[in-house]
């Protein structure tokens, strides 16, 4: 089993890059600090696609119906030829990292300390951890032709939405964005249409944005589909070296 190391400031650095003006120094160094982490992340993680990134609850054990079905869309998002990316952590996390490994698919994750969600899980091909939120949260969706939402929290409301506003304000691809669990996204879809949309924050198209499904052949299916078709994906294709001297993580 690999072991991966952690780091020791990824909290500290948040706090200080909230907390305000700083010295010059401070924030110049806090500025090299970002921008090695960008490079860092931009070299790991150049030849691991094309991802679906799933997000989801770092709390659900290995016994939770939601593991279960997060380790199936694994495993089927595999199969259809994509690398699965995470945040690297337990619970839904693991399970998709899990399902790709279990029919000898790649698996990604990207990791940072929290509370719930320090170490990162043993399913991995390749692992990047970062000091930064906002960063780790860029490389999640660079590498990615798709997203799926599994039941989550608050991080997992976070991520679904930041994929989301990137696509309406046209700054990303409309990539698939999938709710996997009608149940447990009915409430969330319910207050966007009869409230948000009623009051004009959101348009319709912004709910439509969304495709809802319980089974993990059919995420996988439409997902490969819309990769395929809309976007041009081919099996096999892989981006040839560069300059920075990058390597197949797999190879």
């Amino acid at each position: 089993m690999k072991q991966y190391g952690r780091s020791k400031t990824n909290r500290v650095s948040d706090i200080r890059f909230l907390d305000g003006p700083q010295s010059r120094i401070r924030e110049l160094m806090m500025s090299i600090q970002a921008f090695r982490e960008l490079i860092g992340g931009f070299r790991k993680l150049h030849f691991v696609g094309p991802c679906v990134t799933v997000f989801g609850s770092a709390r659900f054990p290995e016994t939770h119906p939601y593991y279960e079905f997060a380790r199936s869309v694994g495993e089927h998002l595999a199969l259809a030829g994509f690398t699965v990316m995470t945040g690297g952590g337990p619970g839904i996390m693991e399970a998709a990292n899990r399902g790709a490994k279990d029919v000898g698919g790649h698996s990604v994750g990207c990791n940072i300390v929290l509370p719930l969600e320090e170490d990162p899980n043993p399913y991995l091909d390749t692992f990047v951890e970062f000091d930064f939120f906002f960063i780790r949260k860029l490389m999640l969706a660079k590498y990615s032709y798709a997203f799926v939402a599994m039941p989550g929290g608050l991080g997992t409301l976070d991520e679904l939405f930041e994929i989301c506003t990137l696509a309406q304000t046209g700054k990303m691809p409309e990539f698939p964005i999938v709710l996997a669990g009608s149940a447990f996204w009915k409430p969330m879809l319910d207050f966007l249409r009869d409230t948000m949309v009623k009051e004009g924050t959101i348009g319709v198209t912004d709910i439509d944005r969304f495709y809802v499904s319980d089974s993990p052949e059919e995420i996988a299916r439409y997902v490969s589909e819309i990769a395929s078709k809309e976007f041009g994906l081919q099996k096999g294709i892989r981006k040839p070296r560069w300059w920075m001297f990058e390597r197949m993580p797999w190879s």
